[in-house]
């Protein structure tokens, strides 16, 4: 059983209160860890380390603000295999899935150690006789990130390191479902020697939430979660006269058309689909066939879900693991039911799922769900478990209409052999991040983490430029300097 605490002004603290929330090994129902309800006042003292450490560390130079992240990364690596066992522990993952999560958070950790270069300003020369105009970024001061469960280590190396690069100070809340994993990367953040206050980990729910966005020592606010709760804290952020940048939810469709390699675009959208349980934002919930795409997809991709194995995420050979919680997994087998009701045929029915050892653990198996009506609520409802919807369209323009139709706009995948088809969808489709002959649109560090429509809040997005852009405020200074020279001339 681990107590976790908060790490405030270089220290660990326990918070005011005496509420807990049990952690559950999703797995094996057993609890692992108990995380302390942070209240509006250990918020206060957080923000309140946060700004008392800033204006030393935004005149700490880039250059040496950066070595402490080239210290978390060699530690990063280092603890990679304890670090992914705690994800698998708190979360579910198998264990590539978890080492796999971290290397990508890692490589935000690296691109964020180029913020000397990427967070230079330009000028100009003479733009009019003797005056010279300069632009510089300049950090905003105190931010906060709010995570979400599935990603326990990644996500919050989205906004950590581009933060304290730039020069702002950071407080992370981590989800109180899975705060293990951060506790153990704020360790081996200690570790590098960062300045106190710099970095602050407050655990808790929903009231810790509201006080970070409430808080006026807080200048932007990054979030990963579902769609009502994105909206929800952008309003409430911006509403503080904050920054906000609010990933919410999606509903991610996979076109597969008739001259696609279907042998691979099988094996592509069965990782895609039931990866993760199926429990990430770039998860692929719709297939959608064309022509005579429809009959050869349908059956290899039930006897991709029937043969995944189902288990303890790190035994051997298990390639998904359980979803989060009991009530996620209620949740989930209800929303397959309605899909039942609404016309659909169970193809392959994962529910009931019972794993040897792990009979309390909360297994859903890979669930195939044919003739989805693309009208009906389950066509439009996140499910965020490893279900996957089949639909059936004429053409190529179909396929994309019904993509564009969609509230969410997260990502949008294209299986095919033809240029052509592969530059109309690209041209065309209606979300932020999209895949040719990829399962999985999952942007590289260099790049932004785009979404649209409702999976997206906000303006600058998470990693590469993006969050230089967003944790930093431009300024411009215009400059004249009259000399004995020009007077005489």
């Amino acid at each position: 059983m681990i107590e976790l605490r908060n790490y405030v002004a270089g220290s660990w603290t326990a918070p005011s209160g005496r509420d807990q929330i049990p952690v559950v090994n999703p797995a094996t129902a057993e609890v692992i860890a108990r995380v302390p309800v942070s209240s509006a006042q250990d918020v206060d003292r957080a923000v309140a380390a946060a700004n008392e450490a800033f204006p030393q560390w935004r005149r700490t130079p880039p250059g040496d603000r950066i070595q402490y992240l080239f210290r978390l990364k060699q530690l990063l690596e280092e603890n990679i295999e304890d670090l992914g066992r705690a994800v698998t522990d708190e979360c579910g993952k198998t264990r590539d899935e978890a080492v796999g999560e971290l290397r990508r958070g890692i490589e935000n950790v690296e691109v964020a150690c180029g913020i000397p270069m990427m967070m230079q300003g330009y000028n100009s020369e003479d733009i009019a006789r003797g005056i010279d105009e300069t632009m510089v970024r300049q950090p905003l001061g105190a931010v906060a990130a709010i995570t979400p469960f599935n990603f326990p280590g990644m996500i919050p190396l989205w906004f950590l390191p581009y933060a304290i690069a730039c020069g702002n100070t950071f407080v992370l809340k981590p989800s109180e479902k899975v705060p293990v994993t951060m506790q153990r990367i704020f360790a081996l953040l200690e570790k590098t020697g960062l300045p106190k206050g710099v970095a602050s980990l407050v655990n808790g729910a929903r009231e810790t939430v509201d006080a970070l966005l409430d808080h006026p020592g807080i200048r932007a606010v990054s979030f990963v979660g579902s769609t009502p709760v994105a909206r929800h804290v952008y309003s409430r952020a911006t509403a503080s006269g904050k920054r906000a940048q609010c990933q919410g939810g999606a509903k991610n469709p996979v076109i597969v058309l008739p001259d696609a390699d279907m042998e691979q675009a099988t094996r592509i959208v069965a990782d895609s689909a039931f990866g993760c349980a199926g429990q990430r934002c770039l998860a692929s919930s719709i297939a959608v066939t064309v022509g005579d795409a429809g009959r050869t997809f349908t059956q290899a991709i039930a006897d991709a879900a029937k043969s995944r194995v189902v288990g303890y995420g790190f035994d051997s050979g298990v390639q998904m693991g359980p979803v989060i919680s009991p009530e996620s997994r209620a949740r989930i087998e209800g929303l397959i039911e309605a899909g039942v009701k609404e016309g659909a045929k169970l193809a392959v029915d994962g529910r009931a799922a019972r794993i040897p050892r792990y009979e309390k653990g909360n297994f859903i198996k890979p669930t195939i769900l044919a003739g989805v009506d693309p009208r009906g609520d389950l066509a439009k409802t996140e499910i965020f478990g490893p279900v996957l919807s089949l639909m059936h369209v004429k053409d190529v323009d179909e396929a994309i209409e019904l993509v564009n139709r969609s509230k969410f706009g997260n990502q949008a995948c294209l299986f095919t052999s033809s240029g052509s088809a592969a530059r109309k969808f690209r041209y065309e489709a209606t979300a932020g991040n999209l895949g040719i002959n990829v399962g999985v649109a999952a942007p590289i560090a260099f790049f932004p983490f785009s979404g649209w429509k409702d999976s997206f809040f906000g303006d600058l997005h998470g990693q590469g430029r993006d969050a230089v852009e967003f944790y930093t405020d431009k300024k411009v200074v215009i400059e004249r300097w009259p000399s004995e020279w020009s007077r005489v001339f």
